[in-house]
């Protein structure tokens, strides 16, 4: 099985319209350098993205821990993760792969898609798509990322 994953604006052409518009407001927030800030990111101006995002901080030695997980996210996994470190918090269908898309948003610095369709634990629900958005305080290391988890429901059989 080949893993599904962008890290050009080429995922533009398969996102769902909500995906591209945040990777547009995340953009726009660059204002000139490589990165935003978390700063530059207004919770209220991301009221229609909040119940599918995740912010993780990424701490020294690459300690990434989940710092805020929206509502539908943490119901698309059946638990919230918030406090725990990625590596035991993550869900996803290839764990390798789910922990590379933080290493290129990371260590790259790289915007990642990945539209490796996950279904919820309760099936009602997959995954479309997640988009990575790393964040830069300093503009030298990435120190969080945004994550956006585009979530529909399944149609009941």
């Amino acid at each position: 099985m080949t893993y599904q994953r962008l890290t050009s604006e080429d995922f533009l052409e398969r996102c769902s319209l909500r995906t591209a518009a945040l990777y547009r407001y995340w953009s726009k927030k660059k204002c000139g350098r490589k990165l935003p800030r978390r700063c530059d990111i207004d919770p209220v101006e991301m009221k229609p993205w909040l119940p599918g995002i995740v912010l993780v901080d990424v701490k020294p030695a690459r300690k990434i821990v989940y710092r805020v997980v929206g509502t539908a996210v943490c119901q698309h996994r059946g638990f919230d993760p918030t406090g725990r470190p990625v590596e035991e918090g993550l869900y996803g269908n290839v764990r390798e792969e789910v922990l590379e898309n933080y290493r290129l948003a990371i260590d790259e610095q790289s915007i990642v898609f990945d539209y490796d369709s996950t279904p919820s634990r309760s099936g009602f629900a997959r995954e479309i798509g997640t988009l990575f958005l790393p964040l830069s305080s300093s503009g030298e290391r990435v120190d969080q990322v945004l994550i956006y988890q585009d979530i529909e429901p399944l149609p009941l059989r």
